[in-house]
């Protein structure tokens, strides 16, 4: 690996001051809604057509149209990470991550992937799932049935004409549950579900490295689907005790398709 974990946490805490994905609450970069958000993405090489990779598996039929966690009788779970800070950051905690075996899956803000569409090709390439976290990162439960769906597809398409695919994930922005609108729009735009989640990191409120692996270690389990985020410098540093902690438990962290399939 080209970059310590010193170096992490170096360019994670400069990182943090410059951007970052807060559920709930705005992000020094971006949370007001973008102008620049309904441009077409510029030109990039697709990460890879969508031939070129593997198929999803099959879902089991009869899950929820939101989905909080997998099944909590095999040893899995599922690192989500909301997609958007500095590239820097983001590729080191991927690096990290395989250095320890373990698959994430990322759902990226539309405009995190314009500004940086080099991210879609390393997220994928390392084995890892991305999908949506809606174009500008705005309150989508608090928005009208046009700006939702301007907000879902703008990221779909963002993730098809760099991918080949939207993905297989939408995640609401500002909210662990999509209201029944955002619900439904979500489907009308081809995400036969919504994915959530039942472990909150809390890292989006920077408590502090240990605070953050001590939150992950006491609420997960079998199954669980834990919500964390790139533009944080305590989540990039919480990383590999994180992992650490689910190794000496028996867990595996695993895309979320793998831990729903």
């Amino acid at each position: 690996m080209s970059m310590t974990r010193r170096t992490v946490l170096q360019v994670a805490a400069a990182g943090a001051l410059l951007t970052g994905c807060a559920d709930g609450r705005p992000s020094a970069a971006g949370a007001s809604p973008d102008p620049a958000a309904s441009k077409a993405p510029p030109e990039h090489p697709p990460a890879a057509s969508a031939s070129a990779r593997p198929a999803l598996p099959p879902l089991p039929p009869g899950l929820p149209a939101q989905i909080e966690h997998g099944p909590r009788d095999r040893p899995q779970v599922a690192l989500t990470f909301h997609g958007r800070g500095e590239p820097a950051i983001a590729t080191a905690l991927l690096t990290e991550a395989e250095k320890a075996g373990a698959r994430l899956t990322v759902l990226a803000v539309g405009e995190w992937l314009d500004e940086y569409p080099q991210l879609a090709r390393r997220i994928l390439d390392g084995g890892h799932e991305l999908g949506n976290h809606t174009q500008t990162h705005g309150n989508i439960c608090a928005m009208g049935a046009a700006a939702a769906t301007a907000e879902i597809t703008g990221c779909a398409d963002r993730l098809r004409k760099l991918t080949g695919s939207p993905g297989r994930w939408f995640r609401p922005s500002q909210a662990r549950l999509a209201t029944p609108l955002v619900e439904r729009l979500a489907r009308q735009a081809g995400y036969e579900h919504v994915l959530a989640y039942d472990v909150d990191s809390l890292d989006f409120t920077e408590p502090g490295t240990g605070a953050v692996r001590a939150k992950v270690a006491k609420d997960v389990g079998p199954g669980s689907v834990v919500s964390l985020h790139f533009g944080y410098a305590g989540t990039i540093a919480a990383l590999p005790g994180i992992l650490d902690d689910l190794k000496r438990r028996g867990l595996r962290a695993v895309t979320t398709t793998e831990l729903l399939t």
